[in-house]
């Protein structure tokens, strides 16, 4: 019995250093191809937008001044949420040469939801959960031609995901 048990510990212990080996040799790999770049990732951290409390200081943040209203961008929420802990969010763009979709809740304690960067030639869509504390307006903002245009809807929440 001793033995099977030491054998099973080895086993663990390979299998763990398979996944180890694994999950380095894959961001080697992806490195090498160039769609991986060390410290990228967290150099575009913008920690004062996400910080931000209002609507006026996270759009300073991310550089814009006053974004046009468009028709180009579909947002697509719920009317009513039950769950605000998991508020579904699609946001589309039909514009040329998107750069940036943000996306903010204007009533949470912090307003920037989630920022996504899309390199050139990339479809600007992009589909993800929000939470939200209480029924509060959905802003979706895109930058696209070094412009931003921007869309909101108003979502009402009937049980509540963020403190605050």
């Amino acid at each position: 019995m001793t033995n099977r048990t030491g054998v099973e510990a080895i086993d663990m212990e390979r299998r763990k250093a398979i996944q180890t080996g694994g999950g380095i040799g894959l961001m080697a790999l992806l490195a090498a191809v160039g769609l991986l770049q060390p410290g990228k990732a967290f150099a575009e951290w913008n920690k004062t937008a996400f910080s931000s409390k209002s609507m006026e200081e996270a759009l300073a943040a991310l550089g814009v001044a006053t974004p046009e209203n468009s028709d180009a961008i579909k947002l697509t929420v719920p009317e009513i949420a039950e769950n605000g802990a998991v508020v579904p969010v699609t946001v589309v763009g039909d514009l040329p040469n998107i750069e940036q979709i943000s996306i903010f809740v204007d009533k949470n304690p912090n307003v920037l939801a989630a920022t996504f960067t899309f390199p050139q030639g990339t479809e600007g869509m992009v589909t993800t959960r929000v939470k939200m504390g209480k029924t509060a307006n959905v802003v979706a903002l895109v930058k696209a031609d070094g412009k931003f245009y921007r869309v909101a809807k108003e979502v009402k929440v009937t049980a509540g995901g963020c403190g605050g």
